[in-house]
């Protein structure tokens, strides 16, 4: 059973998580050719990227889920390991929540100035490099494990 909960956490990591960073990362780009007129494409390619963010947002809450059985399983619930980077997923989340699907819907809208629309953008760059970083140590912190006592 550990092996399945492992394996479905590891591949909704993958697949959600991997999606959203992809798809965050590139979204201030398109948005601000579309603002600019740059692109006949660019509004849709902005739009699909958010929705990929959005959907895929609502796919990897399966993440910790499947991560949380899989350390109940294992008997590392209490581990620091572990509450790190359950800590550092939900700031993860409510990063993207409250602050990059927003941004990215402001973007979207019309009636958005240019100055405004740089600025958010702008942010919306720095906090996606902050998302990646946290998922990024997050992914690290599962792999080295401190204080692991399987020797690996």
């Amino acid at each position: 059973m550990t092996k399945l909960l492992l394996s479905v956490h590891v591949l909704v990591a993958i697949l959600a998580v991997g999606s959203i960073t992809v798809a965050a990362s590139m979204f201030p780009r398109y948005a601000l050719q579309a603002l600019d007129g740059r692109s006949d494409r660019a509004a849709g390619v902005a739009a699909l990227l958010h929705r990929v963010c959005r959907g895929y947002a609502t796919a990897g809450i399966a993440v910790p889920v499947f991560g949380i059985a899989t350390a109940a399983q294992l008997g590392v619930l209490g581990d620091a390991w572990l509450i790190t980077s359950l800590i550092l997923t939900a700031l993860a989340a409510g990063l993207l929540a409250m602050t990059i699907l927003p941004g990215q819907r402001l973007l979207l809208d019309a009636g958005v100035d240019t100055g405004a629309a740089r600025a958010t953008a702008s942010r919306l760059t720095m906090l996606t490099g902050v998302f990646n970083v946290l998922w990024a140590t997050v992914t690290v912190l599962m792999i080295v494990r401190p204080g692991s006592t399987t020797g690996v």
